[in-house]
């Protein structure tokens, strides 16, 4: 039966700065990829998922807070935002948590940018940094990063009297490189006093190198205009949940409120990242143990004659090659999810996940068949 289609809205309904949007493209699911392609097991090394679930207090905390899912989550997630700021030694009204540390970013712009207004970031980089900045008619300037990391000098050269925000990715999304306390110290320097930095430490938990800057104690507390960003997504194994919070200053945090949906967090979601705060033998293990995993996914990378961008320090790599398009297909149709980055800014390359030893053996065994069958893929 083919169904009728709705009555369209009238052309004038939609606002023109979406006209040329393209919205942010999320990695297929598992699910899609058997439904469509008839295979039994499935990989998926696409969206930087840590390799675990939740913690063990998680889970328990999960289950003891789904007997409560008639009642509406605590809008302002009191008992997080207060274990938040503890944890962290800052006030209370300087924490937002929200649905992700995306959601922060879409708070942010909300509540900073009107129509021509500017946003500079590092390109490629998250979609978030651009995408988010256009739906608010502003105006996002992209500047190439140099060596695959992020160009401070040249984003403070594009800066002008319109720049609201700095999106600053530490580590880089998709590159998997970061800039370190040196370069950061010498751009806290000198940006100017107008603009807010928002500095994205989504990966900040993965990362053990001793020249990788706390953003929150070394830029925040120093007094600079700073507004920075973790998740609950990755190393806490929480990402379906939706969970994120941003630390900054009062009067920007509270701009954030205003903006932000009543209830953002579920409350299976505020509970699980709660009972995960604690913690911390879990998180040096997984730490361990994904360090492990990125030796052996960029080992079996280079057997198959692809070269990982270095130094790559979170729980992904970059590689760029000669047509990302059919080597992404030729994986999909092996069982592999990997992410093709031409919504990010780089059409000729892939990001790859690390996953458990089981799914990198996976990932290898189906670039062998691929560059067996299809040479210089």
């Amino acid at each position: 039966m083919t169904q009728k289609p709705l009555a369209e809205a009238d052309p004038k309904l939609i606002r023109p700065a979406l006209a040329d949007l393209v919205a942010y493209e999320p990695g297929k699911p598992v699910e899609e990829v058997q439904r469509e392609l008839g295979l039994e097991r499935v990989v998926k090394l696409a969206s930087n998922e840590g390799q675990y679930g939740p913690f063990p207090a998680a889970l328990d905390a999960i289950e003891r807070a789904s007997l409560e899912l008639n009642r509406y989550p605590d809008g302002g997630a009191y008992r997080l935002r207060r274990a938040l700021a503890d944890r962290h030694d800052v006030r209370f009204e300087e924490v937002t948590v929200c649905a992700g540390a995306d959601a922060v970013i879409g708070y942010v712009t909300l509540a900073t940018l009107d129509p021509g207004d500017e946003v500079v970031t590092g390109w490629p980089s998250f979609a978030t940094y651009v995408i988010d900045p256009v739906k608010a008619a502003a105006t996002p300037i992209k500047v190439p990063l140099r060596a695959h990391r992020f160009d401070l000098d040249a984003l403070l050269e594009a800066i002008t009297a319109r720049t609201k925000l700095v999106f600053v990715a530490a580590p880089n999304n998709p590159t998997g490189t970061t800039n370190v306390r040196a370069e950061l110290d010498a751009y806290f320097d000198a940006v100017p006093s107008h603009v807010l930095t928002v500095v994205d430490q989504a990966y900040f938990e993965y990362v053990d190198d001793p020249s990788y800057p706390d953003a929150i104690e070394e830029y925040a507390k120093a007094g600079h205009r700073i507004l920075v960003l973790r998740t609950f997504s990755k190393i806490y194994g929480l990402a379906a949940l939706r969970v994120g919070y941003g630390i900054g200053s009062e009067d920007v945090i509270s701009a954030i409120t205003k903006v932000r949906r009543a209830f953002d967090v579920a409350s299976v979601a505020q509970e699980a990242a709660l009972a995960s705060l604690d913690d911390s033998a879990e998180i040096v293990r997984r730490r361990a143990a994904n360090r492990e995993a990125m030796t052996l996914l960029k080992r079996t990378l280079r057997d198959a004659g692809l070269d990982p961008v270095e130094p790559a320090v979170a729980n992904f790599v970059f590689v760029e090659v000669d047509d990302a398009v059919a080597l992404n297909d030729a994986l999909l149709h092996r069982g592999v999810i990997v992410r093709p980055l031409g919504s990010f800014g780089a059409p000729n390359a892939l990001r790859i996940t690390a996953g458990t030893p089981d799914e990198i053996a996976f990932l290898g065994d189906a670039l062998a068949a691929v560059t067996a069958l299809r040479p210089g893929v």
